[in-house]
């Protein structure tokens, strides 16, 4: 069988690009004919079609993708199967959707918001993102590398750093973390808050409302450190070895890729109980899921013609969709106070977390789940 993998490739230090990579490497580590492209309309992409002759197409994206890797293949006589995360709602290509054979998605939540938004998922199947054991590993802290990246952050000793990566970070909950850590200083005072983010537009905005919200709560300026840019993945490893927590307790999140990632470093992981993270993270034994505290909803949005619209219009909802979730200021609270102050606690979680990650998401077998899944569902 011949696959090809469309995804933003060359890969990119994104999590689009990151997963499909990985697939397209474990795809061609266990023997399958493979061919790595770039979803967008190029010469290569016409190359690959024409003289390849894949005769399945895994493209990575979110429904928005369909003209590119769904429509695209067919086009060609080619069999798509999309590899789907969610971005809040399903706008447009339902009927596309539900008459494919197979669908891949990123996790349970991802599948029941497009089954919520009108897409039939018989053909829906999940499979997990996958990570690069011999990249992303456990470091230990004596390292010395690890010790220079703690003093390059200012962070001590004997302090704890809590660790938040994201595209921005309110997106990965830092504003609710904010929250739980004004109540935790009140009896602990030796942590130290990293955010990494991207230097983007949500970043910006979310900046000021951050900013804001540390005045507001009368938190110490100096216990907090910005990293922004681009860093490579495989810098990753390196800084998650240097924190002792990693939190994101997303408000949207179809899979959270980092949070398995810092699974396989050995960390634990303070999320929430809702989307991607339900599905990677063992309450109690490789890090904590905070309960949704409220829902924002909305009864309408725009639509674009970029989602394949003539053009651009409100649509209006039968019943209010949830798009964002806020974690339990109390959990995240409970939670990350336990993980501060036992080290016992947080190793055992961070051994566990990696014996889980190494036994469900490395990125070989998850192309091996992939491959069966075609097998079982395209008929050639």
């Amino acid at each position: 069988m011949r696959i090809a993998v469309l995804y933003a490739y060359p890969p990119e230090p994104d999590g689009l690009s990151l997963q499909g990579h990985l697939l397209y490497r474990g795809l061609k580590d266990i023997g399958v004919e493979v061919m790595p492209c770039h979803y967008s309309p190029s010469f290569q992409k016409q190359w690959v079609f024409d003289a390849f002759r894949p005769e399945v197409a895994i493209g990575i994206g979110c429904w928005t993708y369909v003209p590119d890797i769904v429509l695209s293949p067919q086009n060609h006589n080619i069999i798509p199967a999309p590899w789907l995360v969610a971005d809040g709602w399903v706008a447009n290509y339902q009927k596309i959707l539900s008459d494919l054979p197979l669908v891949f998605v990123t996790s349970r939540w991802v599948k029941e918001t497009y089954a919520r938004d009108g897409v039939d998922v018989k053909n829906f199947r999940v499979l997990p993102i996958g990570f690069d054991p011999a990249e992303m590993r456990p470091i230990p802290r004596s390292n010395p590398r690890v010790k220079k990246l703690r003093e390059m952050l200012g962070v001590a000793e004997h302090e704890k750093m809590i660790l938040t990566i994201g595209g921005d970070v309110t997106s990965k909950g830092a504003q609710e973390m904010f929250k739980a850590l004004a109540e935790i200083d009140k009896e602990f005072k030796d942590w130290k808050y990293v955010l990494k983010h991207w230097d983007c537009e949500s970043a910006e905005i979310h900046g000021r409302e951050e900013d804001a919200l540390i005045e507001e709560l009368g938190l110490d300026r100096g216990k907090i450190i910005y990293l922004s840019g681009a860093f490579s993945h495989d810098f990753m490893p390196w800084l998650l070895a240097a924190c002792d927590i990693y939190a994101a307790p997303s408000r949207l999140e179809g899979f959270g890729m980092i949070q398995m990632e810092a699974e396989a470093c050995g960390r634990p992981v303070i999320s929430i109980n809702v989307g991607g993270p339900a599905d990677t993270i063992i309450h109690g034994q490789t890090g904590f899921l905070a309960e949704v505290g409220e829902t924002v909803q909305l009864t309408e949005e725009w639509a674009y013609e970029h989602m394949g619209f003539e053009a651009d219009h409100k649509i209006k909802f039968d019943q209010p969709k949830v798009f964002a979730y806020r974690a339990r200021i109390s959990d995240l609270v409970k939670y990350t106070k336990q993980l501060l102050l036992d080290d016992k606690l947080r190793s055992e979680m961070g051994r566990r977390a990696y014996e889980h990650a190494m036994a469900n998401f490395q990125y070989k077998d998850v192309a091996r789940r992939a491959l069966k899944m075609i097998e079982e569902n395209i008929k050639i």
